[in-house]
């Protein structure tokens, strides 16, 4: 615990652990308490005040005033604020790392993978302080320039998750800030530490810009009536909400009700084609990554493997002796493989899934509880291997949790119908040494996913493509690509530099 405490003090989180609403320099909260623990042997620190509505409200009016400022400072200068943010996370690699273990249950090398990451998206966004640029568009009228243009949209509402605890904050803020908007960001009350401690590093490079106003970055710790009174503040134009399904439903419902944006990440089950010409050996590794990483615990992690029948069952079998030496265990140990989940509400649900899946006619393998050699307090399980028919009722269901469900297949078609035939739409991978299938599955007639990979996992997507997926993935996009168009709002522009005054469309309306 002493190593923990340490560690947040040398990235400027300081006991006792009262921040709920921090805006600029101010500290306040007068809510329901938040508790953080850590899902490795559930320790827990101190508890703090969670945010009331009232401490959302300061926090969007914090925000609000902010942006009077940020939106004139130029891109550029603001990429510079970004550009400083991904020094300090380089400077902080480690130590961010440690919290992410600790209060996410990530294994080393994925925790540090995640800070990276948003080391990664900073630099993206420096060099798109540069690029925010709009058309230039031929105009049916002589003697007129018709053109369109980007401005910074307003505070920007950020709802994130536990299993990114740190690296979706920044696929949005890194973009929202160069595009001229402050963040509010609602994280998890399962990793409040995780969004303290990178409070503290913006901050600490806030004090370093006279150009950065106070209130350009908030946080608000609290539960769910938390998020929703971000998402009902009329003064937040845009809401980013990573989660569950229903979290997003409610999310996008207050929204929309105040006509007010939301860009949603929420469920996979997400799913691998492998056919008889891919290469086993590279789709294993690749299953097995996708499967376990995160304990199965990420939005791109692979729940559904699609096999030809004539693989299957080699394949299953090679699966099956890589899970039976999967190194299971605490995650601060770098030889572990797979750590805990998040808590034993998720080990319940795992259990509950796998027994649906036997009453489905599911052969399950794995999926059991794991006491020995693990550290007391936390929830380890076994990745599970379920073989089941492609009609049971499970798959349409994302269970949060390493459960595998292996579904042979005769032909293309039917594999794109089973992939498809979900109620998610975010990661899809086809295992290919065909053109043709792998052009089919990347075409408007495979996969309907919003990533689709060939001969690569579900897991690992890059920064510099836009992340999000469709249908009860809620059609968001994030990261790369233009993805920062939603953080900002469009202007068209008609210049008319005659002395005439023609219409659109040849409408003549003489006076």
């Amino acid at each position: 615990m002493s190593d923990i405490i340490a560690t947040l003090e040398r990235l400027g989180v300081n006991q006792p652990f009262v921040s709920t609403h921090v805006s600029g320099r101010a500290v306040v909260g007068k809510g329901l308490s938040v508790s953080p623990s850590s899902p490795i042997d559930g320790a827990s620190l101190d508890a703090f005040p969670g945010a009331t509505e009232g401490d959302v409200e300061e926090a969007v009016e914090a925000a609000r005033s902010a942006f009077e400022r940020w939106r004139s400072v130029p891109a550029p200068v603001r990429g510079q604020f970004v550009r400083r943010l991904g020094d300090r996370l380089r400077q902080h690699k480690q130590d961010l790392a440690a919290v992410v273990t600790w209060e996410a249950g990530k294994i080393v090398q994925e925790a540090l993978g995640e800070v990276q990451e948003m080391i990664d998206i900073c630099e993206f966004a420096v060099g798109l302080s540069r690029q925010l640029y709009g058309l230039s568009i031929a105009s049916e009228r002589p003697a007129h320039r018709l053109t369109e243009q980007w401005h910074p949209l307003g505070p920007v509402g950020v709802i994130t998750a536990f299993n990114f605890p740190v690296a979706v904050w920044a696929w949005n803020a890194a973009i929202a800030l160069v595009c001229g908007d402050p963040v509010v960001w609602k994280p998890s009350e399962r990793t409040p530490l995780c969004a303290l401690a990178c409070h503290a590093l913006a901050t600490s490079v806030a004090r370093e810009m006279d150009e950065v106003p106070d209130g350009l970055v908030s946080v608000v710790i609290g539960d769910r009536e938390a998020g929703q009174a971000l998402a009902r503040n009329p003064q937040v134009p845009l809401v980013s909400a990573t989660g569950s399904v229903p979290m997003g439903r409610a999310v996008a419902q207050t929204v929309a009700a105040r006509l007010g944006r939301s860009l949603l990440e929420l469920g996979g089950n997400n799913a691998m084609i492998v056919t008889p010409s891919a290469d086993l050996e590279l789709a294993l590794r690749a299953a097995v990554f996708s499967a376990v990483g995160t304990c199965g615990q990420r939005c791109t992690s692979l729940r559904r493997l699609i096999v030809h029948q004539s693989v299957v069952r080699e394949f299953v079998q090679r699966l099956r002796g890589v899970y039976e030496n999967l190194p299971i265990g605490d995650p601060r140990q770098t030889d572990t493989l797979v750590g805990p989940l998040i808590d034993s509400g998720a080990a319940r649900a795992m259990a509950t899934a796998l027994e649906a899946a036997q009453a489905q006619g599911g052969k399950v393998s794995g999926g059991q509880r794991r006491h020995s050699g693990v550290p007391e307090g936390g929830a380890y399980v076994e990745p599970a291997i379920v073989e089941i028919g492609a009609d049971a009722a499970i798959l349409q269901t994302e269970t949060f949790a390493p459960i595998l469900y292996v579904i042979p297949y005769e032909n293309l078609d039917q594999a794109i119908a089973i992939h498809n035939g979900v109620p998610q739409g975010l990661a899809s991978a086809i295992f290919t040494n065909d053109v043709r299938e792998a052009e089919r599955f990347c075409s408007l007639a495979g996969s309907d996913c919003g990533i689709a990979n060939v001969n690569i996992g579900t897991s690992g997507a890059e920064i510099g493509g836009a992340f999000g997926g469709e249908k009860d993935t809620g059609g968001g996009r994030e990261s790369g690509s233009d993805a920062w168009k939603a953080y900002m709002r469009r202007a068209t522009n008609t210049i008319n530099y005659s002395t005439d005054l023609p219409l659109a469309q040849g409408i003549k309306f003489d006076v």
